[in-house]
Parts: C-alpha cells; sequence; structure tokens
C-alpha cells in the first residue's frame, strides 16, 4: 500500500487551485463499458475558490464551497459543479474580498469604514463561517452539504442549487457538529457536537434527528440530544472530526488537540486571529476512549487511555463476544496535522512537500479493543481474550484501563485516510475490508484496499495522478462484502486532453472497469456520497 511514485513536476498543485463553477453539465468520454446497474450520482464537496480578489484563502479547509456532480445513466456519464451560495461566499463575492473568518485565514473589518466603524466591528461578537466545504449527507429525504460548525446548507442534489441555511443551534444544545454522521438504514442521523453545560461545564452531546415523519414534516425539528459524554478539561474540548457506533455503543475518541475556548470567544476581537491560532495540545493527557450505550442511551463509566494521537477518522467498530473493536486512521502524537496542511506548504515543490512530512506526525492504521466486562480481572492482566487480535488493554492501580494498538498498517509518511467501507451492510458490525485515499507525504496519490483481517493490500496507482476518497457502491442482490465498485474523482493535470475523470474500479482487486473524462481540473475534494 505504500506509494512507490514521485512526484517531481508537482502536477498536484494543480488541485489547489480555484476553477469556475459550470453553466449545465457537460458530456464525458467513457473509456470501458460502465455496469449497467450502475445508475445515479456521484455528490462531492471540496474547496473551488482559494482566493477572493486580491486576498488569499491560507488553509485547506478555507476554500469556498464547491459542489461536484458526476451523473451515471445507462452507460453515459456527464459532469456538473456548482458553489455552494453560503452567506461566506456571497458575501466575499459582493464585497470582493474575505469578509469571515474560515479555519487558517482570519477576515479583516472593511478598509472602507473609518476606524470607528471597525473599533466596533472587532467587538460585535463571533460570526461563524457556514463554509460547507466538507461533505454531503441525507437528512429524511433533504441533503445538506456541511463543514463543522452549527451551520448546515440544504441543496438540491439534483440541480445543485443552494436552497437554505440551518442553524442547528436552533435546534439542539450544541456549538457545532462533526462532518461524518452515521446514518441506519431507517434514516436515523446520530451525530456528536460539543456544548456548553451548567456552570459553563463543557461537555459532548450526541445528537439524534429522526426518519421522516409520517406527515412528511422536517424531521431536524424533532432532533433531540440522546447523551452527553464528560470532557477531560472544563474549557477546553477535544477537536473532533468523526466517532464510532456500533448496534447497541457510542464510541468517542477524545484526542489530546484542543480548543482553547478562552481564545476562541475573544479571536475575533484580535487582529488576525483565526480558528487554528485556537488549537494547543495537552501534551499530558494522551488519548482517552468514552462509551455510551444507544438504548437507553447512557454514559459508561469506564476510564480507557492511551498514548497520544491525533484522529480524524473512524473506519469502523463493532461488538465481539463481550469487547468493542475501534479501528482508526491515527496520526502518531499530540502536534496538530493540520498544522501541514497550510496551502503554502501543499503547493511547495515535492522535495519541500516531503521535508515538511518527515517533521509531522507519522499516520497509522490501528485497532483498538475495549473490554466491557472490567471488573472481574486482576490488575496487570490483559483483559482481551479474543484470537485474532494482539491489541491489549490492562487495568492499572487508578481503576483506568489502559489500551495498546494492534497496527493494521503503517508505512513512512504514507497515511491510509478517508476510509471507506461496505457502510450500508458491515458499518457496526465485524467486517473484513476498508477502502481509502493513499496519500504519500499528505499528496494524494493512490487509492487502498485494506483486509482488516489478513491485512493484505491493493493499491491502484498511476503516474502524475491525484485522487479522491474512493467511495463503495454495492453489486445489486450481491451477497460478498467486497462485490461492487469504487468511485473516485482523479486529476492528471499532465494530460494533453481530458485531464479529470470519474473512475471506476472493482472493489474486489481494484482493477479499472472504466472512466469518464473531461476536459477540466477538478480541485480537491474531501468528501461525499452516492446517491442511486
Amino acid at each position: 500500500m505504500v506509494s512507490r511514485i514521485e512526484h517531481p513536476a508537482g502536477g498536484y498543485k494543480k488541485i489547489f487551485e480555484t476553477c469556475e463553477e459550470l453553466n449545465e453539465p457537460i458530456p464525458a468520454v467513457v473509456v470501458g463499458v460502465i455496469p449497467e446497474w450502475l445508475s445515479g450520482s456521484l455528490l462531492r464537496l471540496g474547496p473551488g475558490l482559494f482566493e477572493v480578489g486580491a486576498e488569499p484563502f491560507y488553509h485547506l479547509f478555507d476554500g469556498q464551497a464547491l459542489m461536484h456532480k458526476f451523473d451515471l445513466k445507462d452507460g453515459h456519464v456527464t459532469y456538473y459543479r456548482k458553489f455552494v451560495k453560503t452567506d461566506a461566499y456571497v458575501r466575499a463575492m459582493t464585497e470582493k474580498r474575505v469578509v469571515i473568518t474560515e479555519f487558517g485565514t482570519a477576515a479583516y473589518p472593511d478598509p472602507c469604514k473609518n476606524i470607528f466603524s471597525r473599533f466596533f466591528t472587532y467587538f460585535k461578537g463571533i460570526e461563524v463561517t457556514d463554509n460547507c466545504l466538507v461533505n454531503v449527507y441525507p437528512v429524511g429525504e433533504d441533503f445538506y452539504a456541511c463543514t463543522e460548525t452549527n451551520y448546515i446548507t440544504k441543496v438540491d442534489p439534483d440541480t445543485l442549487e443552494t436552497l437554505k441555511r440551518v442553524d442547528l443551534c436552533d435546534y439542539l444544545s450544541v456549538n457545532g457538529v462533526t462532518a461524518h454522521p452515521h446514518i441506519e438504514s431507517d434514516g436515523t442521523v446520530y451525530n456528536i457536537g460539543n456544548c456548553f453545560g451548567k456552570n459553563m461545564s463543557l461537555a459532548y452531546n450526541i445528537v439524534k434527528i429522526p426518519p421522516t415523519p409520517k406527515d412528511k414534516s422536517d424531521p431536524i425539528a424533532k432532533s433531540k440530544v440522546l447523551v452527553q459524554l464528560p470532557s477531560s478539561e472544563r474549557f477546553k474540548p477535544s477537536y473532533v472530526h468523526s466517532f464510532g457506533m456500533t448496534e447497541n455503543y457510542f464510541v468517542f475518541v477524545e484526542t489530546p488537540v484542543k480548543i482553547n475556548l478562552l481564545k476562541f470567544l475573544t479571536a475575533w476581537s484580535i487582529w488576525g486571529t483565526n480558528y487554528m491560532d485556537c488549537f494547543e495540545s495537552n501534551e499530558t493527557m494522551g488519548t482517552w476512549f468514552h462509551l455510551a450505550t444507544k438504548d437507553p442511551a447512557e454514559y459508561i463509566e469506564h476510564k480507557f487511555r492511551t498514548s497520544a494521537f491525533n484522529l480524524f477518522h473512524h473506519i469502523n467498530s463493532y461488538e465481539d463476544d463481550g469487547f468493542i473493536v475501534v479501528d482508526l486512521c491515527t496520526w502518531k502524537g499530540h502536534e496538530f496535522v493540520y498544522n501541514y496542511l497550510y496551502l503554502a506548504n501543499l503547493r511547495e515543490n515535492w522535495e519541500e512537500v516531503k521535508k515538511a512530512a518527515m517533521r509531522a506526525p507519522q499516520p497509522e492504521v490501528r485497532r483498538y479493543v475495549l473490554p466491557m466486562d472490567v471488573h472481574k480481572e486482576e490488575q496487570g492482566k490483559n483483559l482481551i481474550s479474543l484470537p485474532y487480535t494482539t491489541a491489549t488493554a490492562v487495568m492499572r492501580s487508578d481503576g483506568t484501563i489502559w489500551l495498546e494498538p494492534e497496527v493494521l498498517f503503517s508505512g513512512p509518511r504514507q497515511a491510509f485516510e478517508f476510509p471507506q467501507i461496505n457502510y450500508s451492510k458491515f458499518s457496526g458490525k465485524n467486517y473484513s475490508y476498508a477502502y481509502g485515499l493513499g496519500l504519500n507525504h499528505f499528496i494524494p496519490d493512490r487509492i487502498c484496499k485494506l483486509n482488516v483481517k489478513t491485512k493484505d493490500t491493493w493499491v491502484w496507482q498511476e503516474p502524475d495522478s491525484y485522487p479522491s476518497e474512493p467511495i463503495f457502491v454495492q453489486t445489486p442482490d450481491s451477497v460478498e462484502e467486497d462485490d461492487g465498485v469504487l468511485l473516485s474523482i482523479v486529476v492528471n493535470p499532465g494530460a494533453d486532453q481530458r485531464p479529470g475523470y470519474l473512475l471506476i474500479l472493482n472493489a474486489r482487486d481494484l482493477t479499472e472497469i472504466a472512466r469518464a473524462e473531461v476536459e477540466v481540473i477538478i480541485p480537491v475534494t474531501f468528501h461525499g456520497m452516492y446517491k442511486p
């Protein structure tokens, strides 16, 4: 699964450049044969505008949200894209400057205002971005683009038109939610976000949005908090990008990457301060695992601890014989990986990109196993009895259970990230296969498959080609877990013709089935979904 390809030409820089939206869908040239049953839309979100006028955005997560769509029908493919018309985007385009502070880019007061107006602008309060560039997911019969704040944006998956902005704070006690909800087969949506509790205490709330009611009313209006999980520090929540869910449990991993709320609450009154300035690392806390039951929703008081790591993406979690197995894409240590994702770093020449990656936390796919029956065992004894894993859990004298992982994949500066599984059939269940985007020194240059049981790997890779997160689509009526296809958007900047394409791979062995090529460069995308 390790990349053997170098990128001295620096073609990857093209995926971090501004592009224009399209007035109408454009036809793709299909090479190969698309399966007859594959009829639907691949929806993707990512940054598409990297500067406004003369003002640049500085971080990978700052560019304004661009929604992409590949439509597949009867063997034909079209490609379309439009900017999501968020407040952040509309106001930036109107005023020709960065108006709302983004993840790593601070917004400055209007220079045309006099000094008194600018002074009061600083102290009018926090204006949170609604730049929904991270993911898109269904809620009931609707679709929402999202980032990690309290705002989600309703979009039309057919026309890509922006419909309305929704503030989740109007319905839930959360200050923001992740871009990675869990969605059950009946349409129930679960997510997690941090919140202020009583006496200014901080906690994490797991929330539930029910399926579409019989009266077809908005399910978001019936959202509720299911259970609250404690924070390790009163004024410093951990950064949360995803969480785990099994059939009966929620799994929350609290990492040492912290948001300093005192900095955050004063950030917008300080010249040039942004979200990234509010992050810090707790070098002593390590990493904490929290569990809660789903029904009834209750917090479990077991204290699971392990060494420090960064975490963005859970792969899958499941229950087995009194244990909870948690598979994660980790980055070793307490330093925040996002420190290395400034656009200036990603646009460097190849040798400089590699040097930066040498200094960054190193990626590793890990399996942790959490025992549920921890009261009958002796201190110092490994509590894990599952025969197929080397992960351990040992109770210490202070009552904490120390976890050590089994490493499922590790390669120097080679990440298996943006993981996907056969979600509809194996989310929360014992599974075998994970699919991921391979990052070579932070540059996405391959698609990977990992057998989490045998650690066997498969790779798709071509020179000067930069794919996106692979989305698994199951073959109708299939029985085998990996009977399906993977969909990924690939950019080949050096191609004389049609540099962007939709790639369709056989999920069994990552052999190419077909590609649908278009005459445009497609910028980087983060997450998305397949809509049948």
